[in-house]
């Protein structure tokens, strides 16, 4: 069974920083290009960044200056850092598995809570 575990939410002050950990199961992980997604009630879910296998990233340009996506293929973890955090960034973070070689459908996790606030 596909699993995707995020981890490393929680309640950080502003200009904080924090690391989100999202280890998959099920897939080779290798396949599959990695996302970050956030989203807040009553708003759509969006894109924060991606990474291929290879370690191509692409970020919403609302993140790209504080915000740092990286994998480790060997333990099929994708990571998140985010720095110098503010309100804005309050939302529930999500993982999410495409793969880059077929049109399967896409995996998500059940999200992380991330709370800014002093």
């Amino acid at each position: 069974q596909v699993q995707l575990v995020e981890s490393g939410g929680g309640l950080v002050q502003p200009g904080g920083s924090l690391r989100l950990s999202c280890v998959a199961s099920g897939i080779i992980f290798t396949l599959y290009r990695m996302g970050w997604y956030r989203q807040v009630p009553g708003k759509q879910r969006e894109v924060v960044a991606s990474i291929s296998s290879s370690g191509n990233t692409n970020y919403h340009d609302s993140a790209k200056d504080r915000f740092t996506i990286s994998r480790d293929n060997g333990k099929k973890t994708v990571y998140l850092q985010v720095n110098s955090m503010n309100s804005e960034d309050t939302a529930v973070y999500y993982c999410k598995a495409r793969n880059q070689f077929g049109t399967g459908n896409d995996y998500w996790g059940q999200g992380t809570q991330v709370t800014v606030s002093s």
